[in-house]
């Protein structure tokens, strides 16, 4: 790990809010991405990984989510390839979302089959099983906390699992987007 992961890393482990501010391609994403696994492994060996949000990830861009929906399903693939009994899920809810596999919206149309390992990739799954990384982009995440069909992600018990909020790049909530 570079010096500034392992401080981020060390700080957000011992309960302390961190901002990562450091160039691009310089690890911020492991930053944030490796206290977020430790603690679904620690709920896992506990006993009381089941399902519901634990980790909500805001991106300003659509394509940033994508990336980070990729890596958390090459890293559920590694835990499928390990044979390892600890299993974590994920969510990209953005615009692109289909509602169901049968919807005609979005990139899963139907069949499911670029559904990555651990994904949870409809809408409607989301709500009835919340999963543990929920990404999103900050126009939805708006959409998410007023419009009530949308409240299983945040409501009715889920929110007792919630331990982290991340900005990536929060240097570009200004104005609007900020609010």
């Amino acid at each position: 790990l570079y010096s500034h992961q392992e401080r981020a890393i060390r700080s957000v482990l011992n309960g302390r809010n961190v901002v990562v501010a450091t160039g691009t391609g310089s690890g911020k994403t492991e930053a944030f991405l490796f206290p977020i696994l430790v603690h679904l492994y620690l709920e896992y060996v506990r006993g009381t990984l089941g399902s519901g949000v634990r980790a909500l990830i805001v991106y300003p861009m659509n394509a940033l989510a994508n990336d980070q929906r990729a890596r958390l399903g090459e890293i559920a693939l590694s835990l499928d390839r390990l044979e390892s009994r600890f299993r974590f899920t994920f969510g990209q809810y953005t615009g692109d979302t289909p509602e169901s596999p049968t919807s005609k919206d979005g990139r899963s149309q139907n069949s499911g089959v670029d559904r990555l390992p651990g994904e949870v990739a409809y809408r409607s799954e989301m709500r009835d099983s919340p999963p543990h990384i929920l990404l999103t982009n900050f126009s939805m995440l708006e959409y998410l906390l007023v419009r009530p069909k949308d409240s299983p992600l945040f409501d009715e018990g889920s929110s007792a699992h919630w331990q982290y909020i991340v900005l990536d790049e929060a240097h570009q909530y200004k104005g609007t987007k900020g609010i």
